[in-house]
């Protein structure tokens, strides 16, 4: 009986085990598949190894990529930095800071001089004959600190990228690549900033701060061109110059201008701002400038209650030659004229092309032909511009023919002084607000001066102000040609800031050949100039 029960339990447990198989079977095949994990792409990886890289890199010059070195009578500190713009920055503190466009590199090396050590300066003022050996010295001491920077610039881009790395991927073979990358970018940044390394740099600085009101720190224009060797001999005299200004402590040393120069000072759209009267004086007295030149939109909107604002021109202390801008009436140009008639006045008005002479200068100008705050007539544009412009042409013309030529043409729309190419070594003009400088076709340097009035109220209109804008000109006394210039540059509205940039024409550099003199031959005849 028992078999008989048996066999169909074996046979129900049997079928049961099969149907609970196939349908365990079933769910695991339904069941969906968990997704592997995306493998990042090497280019993804390559990236992120660059950007772990740079930032140890930068954290490793950050705490560790600087020396401390003299560098003559001075201890200073040198460091490595990320830029866009290369250059070097030499912090004279508390005096201000100079700029050099030494390289264009992503790297710039700053300068901090730290102290004056007391007894090497002492040695200097008690023994002046060891000053010519400083030019040596200081040599060496920038190339030996300029070494060891280096070496301790790439321990620290090697230990930073590598640390980082470590702590980001955990690996020693991606802290290695990291490593050996940085190494890399070190190399090639060195390479990029010898290879486009400017030891002219020094001839042209930017200086900002007190020194601004020092540009004589690096000499003058004409010593530079003519008697010093570029580089290390003006790095010396950089270096000697400083120590006298720490050793002086109380008051900066005053410019002294070469006696062969004629120093012109350039003013442009000053739109009623009377602080641009204090800022003129103070640069007539500090350069010691023999001729002011306005070039117009001295005025906002040229009505006769504005003509009291001129009262202060004649006690500027230089001679003040003027020409109309579009914001400058004819009512202005009568008062301005008013104050020309005045017995011993030293007051100019230019137009028409008649010429002044003055500080040894043969100046021309001509009156801009628009008014434009006159709604009722409709501004005619740069057509008029030229039109006057070829009068003008014309004029110098004549003077040339003469043998009285002119040695600055001045206006207020650069549109109507690029008629005068090819007649003037130098004409001058404002009206953009925005200061330039270029040499036009025929040679005639065209030089566009910002605002000195931080362009007057409209100053309050944009979110930051306009800068003052003025430049010292220096001529030679003799060709009346452009040595250098100085650009003057002044926080607008609420700032203080105060920067002074020195430049060189190419003609005159060391190494470079003098330009030729004008020749009294007729110049060519130049074409109208498109506006720009």
């Amino acid at each position: 009986m028992a078999s008989v029960v048996s066999k169909p339990s074996r046979a129900a447990w049997g079928w049961f085990r099969q149907f609970a198989g196939r349908s365990v079977a079933r769910l695991r095949r339904s069941r969906p598949r968990p997704r592997s994990r995306p493998r990042l792409r090497p280019y993804r990886r390559a990236a992120g190894l660059v950007v772990v890289t740079l930032l140890g890199a930068w954290l490793g010059l950050l705490v560790v990529g600087n020396v401390r070195t003299p560098v003559g009578p001075v201890d200073t500190t040198m460091t490595l930095r990320p830029s866009l713009t290369g250059g070097t920055k030499i912090n004279v503190s508390p005096l201000g800071a100079l700029e050099l466009h030494s390289h264009t590199a992503p790297l710039r090396l700053d300068v901090d001089v730290d102290q004056l050590d007391q007894e090497r300066a002492a040695a200097l003022v008690d023994h002046p004959e060891r000053i010519e050996g400083l030019e040596g010295e200081i040599s060496g001491d920038v190339r030996s600190g300029a070494l060891d920077l280096g070496l301790r610039s790439a321990v620290a881009v090697l230990t930073g990228s590598c640390a980082l790395a470590l702590a980001v991927y955990r690996r020693p073979r991606q802290a290695l690549a990291a490593g050996g990358l940085s190494l890399s970018l070190l190399v090639a940044c060195g390479a990029t900033a010898a290879a486009t390394w400017n030891p002219k740099s020094v001839l042209e600085p930017k200086f900002s701060g007190l020194l601004a009101s020092a540009p004589s720190v690096v000499g003058n224009a004409r010593s530079i061109a003519t008697e010093f060797d570029v580089y290390q001999k003006e790095l010396a005299r950089l270096v000697t110059n400083v120590t006298k200004l720490y050793d002086a402590a109380s008051t900066l040393p005053a410019y002294q201008p070469d006696p062969s120069t004629t120093r012109v000072l350039h003013v442009s759209d000053i739109h009623l701002n009377p602080a641009a009267w204090h800022i003129i004086r103070s640069l007539v007295e500090q350069y010691k400038i023999d001729v002011i030149i306005d070039t117009g939109d001295t005025m906002d909107h040229g009505t006769a209650p504005e003509n009291g604002f001129l009262e202060p021109i004649p006690d500027l202390g230089a001679p003040y030659v003027w020409v109309r801008g579009n914001h400058d009436s004819a009512t202005t140009q009568k008062a301005m004229r008013k104050l020309a008639d005045k017995r011993g006045s030293k007051v100019h008005v230019l137009d028409k092309g008649t010429p002044v002479n003055v500080a040894g200068l043969r100046i021309s100008g001509w009156g801009d032909p628009q008014f434009t705050p006159d709604r009722s007539v409709v501004p005619e544009g740069d057509p008029a511009e030229r039109a006057e412009g070829r009068q003008l042409a014309g004029t110098l013309r004549a003077q040339r023919a003469a043998g009285t030529p002119v040695d600055i043409a001045v206006a207020h729309n650069p549109v109507l002084a690029e008629q005068t190419d090819g007649l003037v070594p130098l004409a001058l003009a404002g009206h953009t607000h925005n200061r330039s400088t270029r040499v036009l076709p025929h040679d005639t340097r065209l030089m566009i001066e910002g605002s000195t009035g931080g362009s007057g109220l409209r100053a309050v209109e944009g979110e930051t102000p306009d800068k003052v804008q003025a430049s010292v000109l220096y001529l030679d006394r003799d060709s009346k040609r452009l040595q250098a210039w100085d650009e003057v540059d002044l926080g607008g509205l609420g700032l203080s800031k105060a920067e002074v940039s020195r430049h060189l024409p190419k003609e005159i550099e060391p190494g470079s050949s003098p330009s030729p003199s004008p020749s009294s031959s007729s110049p060519p005849v130049t074409s109208p100039a498109t506006g720009r």
